[in-house]
């Protein structure tokens, strides 16, 4: 019997219930002593340890039977972080999935070789851009991704907030801003690809990411904690759509932000991105209008990159108010195998000479 091993921080003072609870709560939600003996050792969740490791928390180690899953990304979910998700005080600071589970996933379609080989960059950082703001119209957005392209932007997305607002409605904004990136891509001698937001009902999820490609986007993006993460998995996994996921973490946030409470930074960010399909994963930088550390920010970068049985490595992307001036910190930081994203600051100046700064300065990192 293989296990998910998940573990806890908890508050000392209530550790052994919260435990008790913990491993019951996330399986049968039943009275234990009422359930069949084999469901009590095989279905429940079984601890593996338990250590005071200071600051009045406890370290919780408990085996989860993977079946218990259903090797199914969103009941997955439910076990690592269903109704424990509402018990104030735990943080699940670890997760270790079996290779039985990790095979039955697809995990991203291109990963960091596959990106790399679309857009023709070897071995340098790769850049990208967000369309930006709100309210602009179609032709205003395509504009400025006109000028993307010609400076050497290899990725330009729509904002995430980006969705069927009247100013620029879903199909209109797809169709228009796609066949600019492509008559951009022929005339400066190109390989951009335009990355529209799935942001969409959830019944047109699917049916979008196919249009955004048939109408020629090279890319796409989406909001995983607004859509689900599963509904990643699905537009990665599908063959109608095939093409790079940019994944977005708005509403993802509160996972996080309290150091006693959600799921490590690397977990949400990292992990469950590339479990779900996603291709390169957007996160707050450190020293941007965010406040993620450069510890947060280096766990999540390490665990796009690290092996998880064979799903691919995926592309991290910090960005969230990042300056021009930083880009060569943010490069040399992170690494070679990192998307570097920044949007509004091109816009102080002359953008496409901004743009074209920034593509010059990715391309001696070649040499």
């Amino acid at each position: 019997m293989s296990s998910i091993q998940i573990t806890y921080r908890l508050n000392t003072k209530t550790s052994k219930e919260v435990t008790e609870a913990i491993r019951v709560e996330q399986t049968i939600e039943f009275p234990f002593d009422l359930a069949p003996e084999w469901i009590q050792k095989e279905v429940v969740g079984q601890v593996v340890s338990s250590k005071e490791i200071g600051n009045s928390q406890t370290e919780v180690v408990i085996d989860f039977n993977t079946d218990t899953t259903g090797y199914e990304i969103g009941q997955m979910l439910n076990v690592v972080w269903g109704n424990v998700s509402m018990f104030p005080d735990v943080k699940v600071t670890k997760v270790e999935f079996p290779d039985d589970f990790l095979n039955t996933l697809k995990g991203p379609r291109f990963g960091i070789s596959g990106v790399r080989e679309l857009l023709g960059a070897k071995k340098r950082p790769i850049l990208a851009t967000a369309l930006k703001p709100m309210g602009l119209n179609s032709t205003e957005l395509a504009s400025i991704a006109t000028v993307m392209v010609e400076a050497g932007i290899d990725l330009i997305k729509d904002d995430h907030s980006l969705a069927n607002q009247p100013w620029a409605k879903w199909n209109e904004r797809v169709k228009v801003i796609s066949s600019a990136v492509v008559e951009a891509n022929q005339k400066f001698n190109r390989k951009s690809v335009y990355a529209p937001s799935i942001n969409r009902p959830a019944e047109q999820m699917l049916e979008a990411a196919i249009t955004a490609r048939k109408l020629g986007s090279g890319a796409l993006m989406v909001l995983p904690g607004v859509a689900g993460f599963d509904t990643m998995r699905m537009i990665a996994d599908s063959q109608e759509v095939s093409l790079p996921i940019m994944s977005h973490p708005s509403n993802l946030g509160s996972h996080v932000m309290n150091s006693n409470h959600g799921l490590n930074h690397e977990i949400i960010l990292a992990t469950l991105m590339r479990l779900s399909g996603a291709d390169i994963s957007v996160f707050p930088n450190f020293g941007g209008r965010f406040s993620f550390s450069k510890d947060e920010c280096t766990n999540i970068a390490n665990a796009c990159r690290s092996k998880l049985g064979n799903i691919k490595t995926i592309f991290p992307s910090p960005g969230g108010g990042m300056t021009i001036d930083r880009i060569p910190e943010i490069a040399n930081f992170f690494g070679m195998d990192t998307f570097l994203l920044i949007g509004g600051a091109l816009h102080r100046g002359n953008l496409l000479e901004n743009a074209k700064g920034l593509r010059t300065f990715v391309d001696s990192l070649e040499n």
